[in-house]
């Protein structure tokens, strides 16, 4: 297992604290979902501990709450190494990056999240570090600067982004694994619910955790979340067991519809039909009539709603689907 990591360093820290700690797999075995890429990453783990050398940079993007946080921990406890995590906005400058690559040992793994947001000026010093193992820093100012090239050892980085078209091509050209992370099926959410309620001591039938599943967007955070909340009426209105019944009861009272749609996400589709007649409209015209900010709705709603074919995209803006009127009307009914 890996030693504990040094917490001297206000922008590196260990992965994976806190509430959901318990919940995560911590073997490939454990992890549900991704059939193809779990697969793959067996194989390539395999073969960089055949080698007795470091895995390919791999960078993984997709959604948030997929699991890419998961994978890097997962990665890292296969190949018995060191995970440091970072994420792309607390990398201000290059010596943040600079202290944080010298203090790695043989094959470790640095994690960096929300990479994409990562300043140009530290991405550069990324480049000679990935492909060389050296870092190239400038000391002094002025006619006193001169370069100074350091040695690191082999590492891994590990990147995750929810906004892939965000990275640099020097960058991402870099990676030597390139994946990404789909949405869960129904099913898969289902098992993951009942993973985590035998983690958590919650008894849930095969019923429960289907609605839960079907309700969760495709997403395993999303899933997690309204087990525990499920959880609680089922505690305080029946007998701690979460049937289906009870599911769908709590889950009618926290708003959130058959196929996951939550308060917000109809408000974005009623504004479009009852106020625009459908589209096409502005997406900063809905943000404004809806009251939120144009990426969250950019971000956290459309990719959901455009994958259930409820909104598409035009040159002219948003416009709603017939879909969206059929599900409209089914819970205005």
């Amino acid at each position: 297992m890996s030693e504990p990591i040094n917490q001297d360093f206000a922008c590196a820290t260990d992965c994976g604290t806190g509430i959901d700690e318990s919940v995560r797999p911590r073997s490939l075995d454990d992890f549900i979902g991704q059939d193809e890429l779990r697969a793959n990453l067996r194989v390539y783990l395999g073969a960089a501990r055949e080698r007795g050398k470091a895995l390919d940079h791999t960078l993984f993007y997709g959604n948030p709450g997929l699991g890419k946080t998961t994978l890097a921990q997962i990665m890292a406890s296969e190949l018995g190494v060191n995970l440091i995590c970072t994420s792309g906005p607390v990398l201000e400058r290059s010596g943040d990056l600079a202290a944080i690559l010298t203090n790695l040992n043989r094959h470790d793994i640095l994690f960096v999240d929300e990479i994409h947001r990562m300043p140009i000026a530290v991405e550069e010093v990324l480049y000679p570090a990935m492909e060389d193992f050296k870092l190239d820093l400038v000391i002094g100012q002025g006619p006193a600067a001169r370069t100074v090239k350091i040695d690191l050892e082999p590492f891994t980085l590990v990147g995750a982004t929810t906004r892939m078209g965000l990275i640099s091509s020097p960058l991402r050209d870099r990676f030597g694994i390139v994946a990404r992370l789909e949405y869960y099926t129904p099913d898969d959410l289902a098992r993951v619910v009942q993973r985590t309620a035998r983690i958590l001591g919650v008894e849930v039938s095969t019923d429960g955790a289907t609605e839960i599943g079907r309700r969760s967007r495709g997403t395993p955070r999303i899933a997690n979340r309204l087990l525990r909340r499920v959880r609680d009426f089922a505690l305080v209105h029946g007998n701690g067991t979460v049937t289906g019944e009870q599911a769908s009861a709590a889950l009618k009272r926290m708003d959130v519809d058959e196929l996951g749609l939550d308060q917000m996400d109809r408000k974005l589709l009623e504004v479009l039909i009852k106020h625009y007649d459908g589209g096409p409209v502005g997406i900063k015209t809905l943000a404004v009539a809806c009251s939120e900010e144009v990426r969250t709705i950019e971000d956290i709603y459309e990719p959901y709603l455009i994958q259930c074919g409820f909104l598409k995209r035009t040159p002219r803006g948003r416009m709603a689907t017939a879909l969206a009127y059929r599900h409209l009307k089914m819970l205005l009914s």
